[in-house]
């Protein structure tokens, strides 16, 4: 009996405590709307999926991924997927994001983000020493770039700012040089640039302006950050209870079960309830840092500091863009919104990231600091 439990034991049980609620939170929102319980039945079904997929993650020596050959066979395979899509994918929501099987669909950027973390997480445990060099930094930019044209010409301009997030939240925590960070955003505000002038569709064009300008047209672009903003205040202190939210009940609030689902949380539970949903992602992500610290080596710290960069990244631009501090792009919250392509992606990260606990290390705090700073 004790045999069956011991693999149970590398599982940080605190995180998975801190993770919980966040599912339950997302589930009441998507309950407490009469007629739309087809997201609540999916998203349990994606729950039970992704916490399978969790465990067993959880169980798995992830030691094999520091090989160069498996990370590139990942890479390739992401690469093709998300070329596929321009061939086969419906167009929902003006984009080619999905694979639609059956009454489920999945999306490939989602995934694809933790791949990327997987492969600059490897490239800069080798180089972190050398990240001085600006070869390191273009081509680790390289890689992500190729990601990011793909899901940008979907259109997905979310999902490609959250990997381009990704991307430079790693290059930062791997000691970059000031000068080399100007050149960074410079390149990155030259990229921009040419994105609205070329790339960007009409509609995103329309929600930079509308972030600047955001009650200029309340009734048309301006819309949606309109009304999630008032649903968020209207919240107040302790909320309007679950299921009394007018905002999302009449409909005023669009995609309530995604891109919107803070506001229509925030509605329900109020300031209170928000400041609980703060809580619990700050545990969650103080969570995966503590494991991250304690890595076997610099790859596996740098995978949980990627990790915590997609989640930080996910949770600040969702919650921006619901109360107006950024422009809406169709981010989703970690655990929270409907979906499973990244709700899989999400416990599957926690769950590699619960497999290399298992062969952690217990050096001294100062060693490890030492060691991954090079000196």
């Amino acid at each position: 009996m004790k045999q069956f439990f011991l693999p149970f034991k590398s599982i940080d049980w605190l995180l998975f405590a801190a993770v919980l609620p966040l599912l339950f939170a997302g589930l009441s929102v998507m309950n407490s709307f009469t007629g739309q319980s087809q997201y609540y039945e999916r998203q349990l079904i994606w729950i039970v999926l992704a916490l399978t997929v969790f465990f067993i993650f959880s169980f798995i020596d992830f030691r094999f991924l520091r090989s160069s050959g498996v990370l590139i066979t990942l890479f390739l395979a992401v690469i093709g997927s998300l070329s596929l899509l321009f061939f086969v994918a419906d167009v929902v929501h003006g984009t080619k994001s999905w694979f639609s099987i059956g009454a489920f669909s999945l999306q490939p950027s989602d995934p694809a983000k933790l791949i990327l973390i997987l492969i600059l997480a490897k490239y800069f445990s080798r180089r972190h020493i050398e990240i001085a060099n600006i070869k390191h930094i273009i081509v680790s930019g390289f890689y992500a770039l190729i990601i990011f044209l793909l899901v940008l010409f979907q259109p997905d301009f979310g999902s490609a700012l959250i990997i381009f997030l990704i991307w430079l939240g790693l290059v930062l925590v791997s000691g970059i040089s000031k000068k080399h960070l100007l050149w960074v955003f410079l390149t990155a505000l030259t990229a921009f640039l040419v994105m609205w002038n070329f790339i960007l569709a009409d509609y995103q064009k329309q929600r930079v302006l509308t972030f600047i300008h955001p009650l200029a047209d309340v009734r048309g672009a301006g819309y949606n950050a309109y009304q999630s903003t008032i649903a968020v205040g209207s919240g107040e202190l302790l909320g309007k209870g679950v299921g009394y939210g007018t905002q999302s009940r009449l409909k005023f609030l669009p995609e309530y079960e995604t891109d919107f689902i803070f506001a229509a949380f925030a509605e329900e539970w109020g300031f209170v309830g928000v400041l609980i949903l703060f809580a619990l992602f700050g545990v969650v992500i103080w969570r995966i840092l503590a494991n991250a610290w304690r890595g076997a080596t610099n790859f596996e710290i740098l995978f949980g500091l990627g990790l915590a960069i997609l989640f930080t990244s996910h949770f600040a631009v969702h919650v921006g863009m619901n109360i107006s501090l950024l422009p809406v792009t169709g981010v989703t919250i970690p655990f929270l919104s409907y979906g499973g392509s990244h709700l899989l992606t999400e416990f599957a990260g926690l769950g590699i990231l619960m497999g290399m606990r298992r062969y952690r290390r217990a050096a001294h705090k100062e060693a490890m600091k030492n060691e991954f700073l090079g000196v």
